[in-house]
């Protein structure tokens, strides 16, 4: 008949004790399940610190890369914004340029239209003597104001203005009357014996010939009309000397 064996319960001990003189010993019995389950927990704690640590520092590793990379990229972005503002600025200096030399052509053109239409309003303002050289005058009062030159041969009797020859007729007393139209509501007539070296609907400019003085027709009657109305040739003739 076989005899029973009773099977070994191991346990293990645990022994607490002080470094005071007095200290007692304490001890605590473990079983060996629970201090592996303690050790294995333990172990586990560790490992999960551990991985927890690799984790934070290989995350902030991935993101002081990442911060680097956007950095980088940012950078880039800056300097490709840098370059297109330059190159706008650029442009921009460019048009402004153009725009002041049209500028420029514009107020160059405005003021030449401007003298150029000072100068023909000038010009077909009848201001100027009837004549290309000096003569005597002398002013009729009666009826309608005229002057009556009286020059040497080989004078001319000019146009005063510029303008349109609108008539050319028979004069009883001077022979022959040439009217002038100003286009801005002067009219002018020349009243001469000699011949008449303009023709009707000719354009005539300011010195144009009109007649030539002769020892026969040396006298020159000229007259003058405003809105239609006769004024006063003196009134707008600028005479020197």
């Amino acid at each position: 008949m076989k005899s029973k064996r009773h099977k070994r319960k191991n346990s293990h001990v645990v022994l607490i004790t002080s470094d005071a003189v007095d200290a007692g010993l304490a001890q605590f019995r473990i079983r060996p399940w629970i201090l592996q389950t303690i050790i294995v927990v333990f172990c586990v704690l560790i490992g999960a610190v551990i991985g927890y640590a690799f984790y934070e520092t290989d995350d902030r590793i991935n993101q002081a890369a990442l911060d680097a990379s956007e950095i980088l990229q940012l950078e880039s972005q800056n300097m490709e914004l840098s370059e297109r503002n330059a190159t706008l600025e650029s442009q921009v200096s460019a048009q402004e340029e153009k725009i002041q030399i049209l500028s420029d052509t514009v107020n160059q053109k405005v003021q030449n239209e401007m003298e150029l239409s000072e100068r023909l309003e000038k010009q077909s303002n009848p201001t100027e003597f009837p004549l290309n050289g000096s003569a005597t005058m002398e002013e009729v009062t009666e009826g309608d104001p005229m002057c009556v030159f009286t020059a040497s041969s080989g004078t001319m009797v000019v146009a005063t203005a510029n303008g349109t020859v609108t008539a050319v007729t028979d004069d009883p007393e001077f022979g022959h009357n040439v009217w002038v139209d100003h286009g801005n509501g002067y009219v002018t007539i020349y009243r001469n014996q000699g011949e008449v070296r303009v023709k009707q609907g000719e354009a005539v400019t300011q010195g144009t010939t009109i007649f030539l003085i002769e020892d026969e027709n040396n006298k020159l009657g000229y007259q003058m009309m405003k809105d239609g109305n006769y004024i006063d040739p003196m009134d707008m003739l600028m005479i020197s000397g």
